[in-house]
C-alpha cells in the first residue's frame, strides 16, 4: 500500500472534522494532528472497523508524548501477534508525524488497552525476577525484546535495591540483564 503526502494531509483534515470535542481538537499541535490523521487513514485503508482517538490524560503520559487509542470490533486484529502490527503502526506513525526542526514527541499507539496490560505484566515479571536476582545473586538475561519493552523493565527496576539493569546486544538481538549489586555495607 502506498500512501501519498496528499492522502495523509487529507486524512488529517478529516480527523479534525470527525474527532469529538472539535474546539479542543483545533488547538492540537501539528505533530499530533499528523499522527492522529495518519492512523485514522491507515485504519480506513486497512478496512478495519475501529476508531482512533487521543488517549485520555490519566497521568501516565508526559507533555512530550502523543498517545493514541484504537478501539472497536477489529481492534484485536490491529494488535497482531504479540503486538507486531501495533508496533508497525506506531513506527510508521512516528515516521509520518515527525518533521525536521520540530521538537520530537514520543508517539504511543495502543489498541483496546493491550500495550498498557502488556507493560503492567512485564513490569510485574521484572520485579519478581529482580527479587530472585537480589536473593540468589545470579544474573538473569531476558530474551531479545523491543526498545519499548526494555525501557519498561529499566523503569520498573530503577529504584529497586540490590539490582541494576543493563541492555546488551545489537538491533533485534538486544536484551536486558538484571544484575545483582553487592551491598556496600561490610558484614559485621
Amino acid at each position: 500500500m502506498t500512501v501519498s503526502t496528499e492522502e495523509s494531509e487529507h486524512a488529517v483534515e478529516e480527523a479534525k472534522e470527525m474527532s469529538p470535542g472539535t474546539e479542543k481538537d483545533k488547538t492540537l499541535d501539528p505533530q499530533t494532528e499528523r499522527a492522529l490523521g495518519f492512523v485514522q487513514m491507515l485504519i480506513e485503508k486497512m478496512e478495519m472497523d475501529a476508531e482512533v482517538s487521543l488517549a485520555p490524560d490519566d497521568g501516565e503520559g508526559s507533555a512530550d508524548e502523543i498517545r493514541l487509542e484504537i478501539e472497536g470490533p477489529d481492534a484485536g486484529r490491529i494488535i497482531g501477534k504479540r503486538g507486531s502490527v501495533l508496533e508497525a503502526i506506531q513506527y510508521l506513525t512516528t515516521r509520518v508525524a515527525h518533521r525536521p526542526g520540530e521538537p520530537r514527541k514520543h508517539i504511543a499507539v495502543d489498541a483496546e488497552g493491550y500495550r498498557a496490560r502488556h507493560e503492567d505484566q512485564l513490569s510485574e515479571m521484572a520485579k519478581k525476577l529482580a527479587r530472585r536476582v537480589a536473593k540468589e545473586g545470579k544474573i538473569i538475561t531476558f530474551d531479545p525484546m523491543t526498545a519499548r519493552d526494555r525501557r519498561v523493565i529499566h523503569m520498573a527496576l530503577k529504584d529497586m535495591q540490590g539490582v541494576r539493569t543493563e541492555s546488551h546486544g545489537e538491533g533485534p538481538d538486544r536484551r536486558v540483564q538484571i544484575i545483582p549489586v553487592k551491598s556496600s555495607t561490610p558484614p559485621v
